[in-house]
């Protein structure tokens, strides 16, 4: 028998002195009869089963997990460890800016980098699959930089426009 066994026994007995004696259930006065109940069922006993506070831990998961939000966590958690997930080099090349349908977007900084992350994509998406499961991610999309647009903007003129003047 631990130490602790004695103190909450000691500590339900006092309780349930106080609750004779300031006005308990066996302290009232008879009135009007009342079906009588099972005992401990609808009565709450102290140092009982299930009385011990959960973590804040503990709160939070279950409050994310009612409301669905574990894969967006999961998916900004990605977003924010993309420097150990890719390398500090390659992070610094390259940026994740969205997941649409389990297709993770990345933007690089040139084609280059592009072609160079596109080799390596079974490894990052292994690494991805490892650290963050739930996430979602299911393929990697990398995008080079963007190509001059000569179909708006103020160089566009009807017709062929300048291209045809080129070579």
């Amino acid at each position: 028998m631990r130490d602790d066994d004695g103190v909450i026994d000691e500590a339900r007995a006092v309780y349930q002195r106080f609750r004779v004696s300031f006005g308990g259930q066996l302290a009232r006065s008879p009135g009007p009869r009342r079906k009588r109940r099972q005992p401990g069922v609808g009565e709450s006993v102290p140092f009982g089963a299930g009385r011990d506070p959960g973590t804040v831990g503990d709160a939070l998961a279950g409050l994310t997990r009612s409301m669905g939000w574990e894969q967006s966590l999961a998916q900004s958690d990605l977003v924010a460890a993309w420097n150990e997930i890719a390398g500090p080099e390659t992070a610094e090349h390259s940026t994740p800016t969205a997941v649409v349908d389990g297709v993770l977007q990345v933007d690089c900084d040139a084609t280059a980098w592009a072609t160079q992350l596109r080799l390596m994509r079974t490894e990052i998406v292994t690494r991805i699959l490892q650290r963050y499961p739930e996430a979602g991610i299911s393929s990697i999309v990398f995008n080079g930089p963007g190509t001059p647009n000569w179909k708006r903007g103020p160089r566009s003129v009807p017709g062929r426009g300048p291209r045809d003047t080129y070579g």
